[in-house]
């Protein structure tokens, strides 16, 4: 069998062991670790046009039957610690034979590449092989369990009473590839089958093909386009460190560090042009005689914890001498904020008999940033004895960045 794996034994043309050729074909260097002493085992990626990510050691069959076959290529298999691990080639396409079926049950069968030393494994066998780990039988079969010193390669579903004769194994629906793989320490490992694997040391790199990955030491965080550029929508879910910034269709957003917040904020704003009347001299958040909604605008409070809000209308009192005002409560989940409420120093005010426009700005700060807050208009009136009109009311709010 044309497998070879440098580092067993010396190796004549009569003796199994290590060559020269060996040598030069088999993967040389520091492998990704997982220890101090023990490396990744995997495949080496790559394939002969470059379209392809990895090639090596793919099984599948052209022909109907019981025989698979085995693509060339190299790979590193990590025996115990102290037997380290053990580069491999496979030199040439290569088949393997399957046993017939069970008369009653499936059962599925595990390819692996596997080491055999005698030094450590107490085998008496010395080589790199490839082998079928044949499975149980069942109703429902599982797969075995890789021996030691082993890289699965695939499962393969051998259906009850299957044989040469019986037309064999439908390899288009019955192979599941298992490979995954590695690269030398420092490289950019390019996920095959090695999603939900940790990484072996901070500063690792990987390509999950739509984005490159740092490992932080407990997580991959992720750089859709690269350090400071902007993440494509669709693209992350959750920031991989503060100031990180996404395009979420159409909208800029920035990572918080627990949420994703508006790069930059816009103002929220509401009105209702159908006037109502006012007379009592505490704030009160309704006007009397009309029918439309209490003035109400949502925002969210920026990163700087400020905002400013406007408020304004078109007033009339309805005595002498008589003033409204209008400002603004700030409420959090419907509950109003200490020290936000309405306020006449924080107020639009109209007095005089005629009619006419008034407005006001005043700043409003301490928000908690990216917290959702509601501006809610109010009103107050000088006397009982004054109805005092308001229409067109309206509240603004702007971010203070």
């Amino acid at each position: 069998m044309p497998v070879r794996s440098a580092w067993l034994v010396n190796r004549t043309d009569t003796e199994s062991g290590q060559s020269r050729a060996d040598t030069r074909l088999a993967p040389t260097g520091t492998m990704t670790p997982t220890s101090g002493l023990t490396s990744r085992g995997g495949i080496i990626p790559g394939s002969p046009d470059g379209k392809s990510l990895m090639s090596a050691f793919y099984v599948f069959s052209s022909t109907a039957g019981m025989t698979a076959t085995v693509a060339p290529g190299r790979a590193v298999v990590q025996g115990s610690a102290a037997a380290g691990a053990y580069p491999v080639v496979l030199t040439d396409y290569t088949t393997v034979v399957f046993a017939d079926g069970d008369a009653n049950n499936p059962r599925t069968d595990l390819v692996v590449l596997r080491i055999y030393d005698a030094q450590y494994d107490n085998t008496g066998r010395t080589e790199a092989v490839l082998e079928i780990i044949q499975g149980t039988p069942a109703g429902t079969p599982q797969a075995p369990a890789a021996p030691d010193a082993a890289l699965p390669l695939a499962t393969v579903q051998i259906p009850a009473g299957a044989s040469v004769g019986t037309g064999g194994v439908a390899w288009a629906s019955a192979v599941a590839n298992l490979r995954t793989s590695t690269v030398a320490v420092g490289g950019i490992l390019p996920l095959y089958g090695n999603t939900t694997e940790a990484g072996s040391y901070p500063g690792q790199y990987r390509d999950i093909n739509s984005q490159f990955q740092r490992w932080d030491g407990s997580q991959w965080a992720g750089y859709p386009s690269q350090i400071g550029g902007i993440a494509p929508t669709g693209q992350l879910a959750a920031g991989g460190y503060v100031g990180q910034y996404r395009d979420n269709n159409g909208r800029l957003e920035r990572w918080s560090g627990t949420a994703w917040m508006l790069a930059v904020p816009s103002p929220a704003f509401a009105f209702n042009n159908d006037g109502g009347y006012c007379k009592t001299t505490t704030w009160s958040e309704a006007v009397t005689g009309t029918t439309g909604p209490t003035v109400t605008t949502t925002f969210t409070a920026p990163v700087s914890g400020k905002v400013l809000v406007t408020v304004g209308f078109q007033g009339q009192p309805s005595i002498e001498g008589g003033w409204g005002r209008m400002s603004a409560n700030i409420r959090k989940d419907g509950v109003l904020v200490t020290g936000m409420g309405a306020d006449e120093t924080r107020s639009a005010i109209d007095t005089g008999r005629g009619s006419q426009s008034v407005s006001t700005v005043f700043p409003v700060t301490g928000l908690v940033a990216g917290a959702q807050y509601t501006a809610v208009s109010a009103y107050s009136s000088g006397a009982t004895t004054n109805n005092h009109w308001f229409d067109n009311r309206f509240v603004r709010v702007d971010p203070m960045l």
